[in-house]
């Protein structure tokens, strides 16, 4: 009986997952299906799921009006070089954190997460005013170093979770050996939390990739990411869900992609030092 009621209640947790999964699935999906189709069906009512003329014509459109490439480079640029900054900002300051903790370590944590909560948008016109006066206005630079000031209090904060899940008894037998500073953290402490390392370095190019706000308004052309890619299409002639739906999908194909082969890696780097 109690085998049964187990077998049950595991059935029930793996349909609610599913359903859990299909829901939040379904506008990706539903957005794909839309790319494909012409723009009188994709506004149809009643909506048509499946049974829709096929084209690509959609796609070839959005790279006629925009130099899709451009803004792919660019997404690729702002996001491998905002993960980059922060790793290298974040490691020496989640090191700090986990083994040399001063009085006032958990506050500076606190504080640094609490700036995250913060509206956007209340610091947009000092931060607009400053890039004009530094002329980081619609350069990859300023889009960058944006990137990197937003995401920085996520990565120290799991960084130095995985740091605290390592013994510091290992550290110091490195220093007895004569390692400096630089080869404690380089040689010994990232390779044992490559793990933690490398999900927190997915999870920001994720963020940095799908960053809509600071994009939008801090960009015109030179610099546009594939999130401004996406805006182009919304004016005020209307908006050509057809046309839209093709942008996003060329915009968020290599995220998916990338996550998609990158999961195993992430999931265990997220699980990391959970189990002792």
């Amino acid at each position: 009986m109690a085998r049964t009621t187990s077998i049950q209640r595991k059935s029930l947790t793996t349909a609610a997952a599913w359903a859990v999964a299909l829901l939040l699935f379904f506008p990706i999906l539903w957005t794909f299906l839309t790319a494909f189709k012409p723009e009188p069906q994709a506004v149809a009512s009643p909506p048509i799921f499946l049974g829709f003329d096929w084209t690509l014509q959609n796609f070839i459109d959005v790279n006629e009006q925009r130099d899709y490439f451009r803004y792919f480079v660019n997404s690729i640029i702002i996001a491998l070089g905002s993960t980059a900054l922060g790793i290298a900002l974040a490691v020496p300051a989640a090191w700090s954190m986990a083994f040399v903790p001063g009085a006032r370590t958990k506050d500076l944590l606190m504080w640094m997460l609490s700036t995250k909560m913060m509206p956007a948008v209340g610091v947009l016109v000092p931060i607009y005013l400053m890039f004009n006066w530094l002329g980081l206005l619609d350069s990859r630079i300023g889009l960058t170093v944006i990137l990197t000031l937003m995401n920085l209090p996520i990565i120290v904060w799991m960084l130095y979770t995985y740091f605290k899940e390592i013994p510091g008894e290992i550290l110091e037998a490195a220093r007895m050996d004569g390692a400096s500073l630089r080869n404690e953290i380089i040689h010994v402490l990232t390779p044992m939390a490559l793990p933690g390392i490398a999900s927190t370095v997915l999870l920001n190019i994720i963020l940095a990739w799908n960053e809509a706000f600071w994009t939008i308004n801090l960009t015109v052309t030179d610099a546009a990411p594939l999130t401004k890619f996406i805006a182009g299409f919304s004016s005020p002639q209307g908006l050509f869900y057809a046309k839209l739906s093709a942008a996003s999908t060329l915009a968020i194909a290599p995220i998916l992609i990338m996550g998609w082969f990158s999961q195993k890696q992430l999931v265990r780097g997220l699980t990391f030092g959970a189990v002792k």
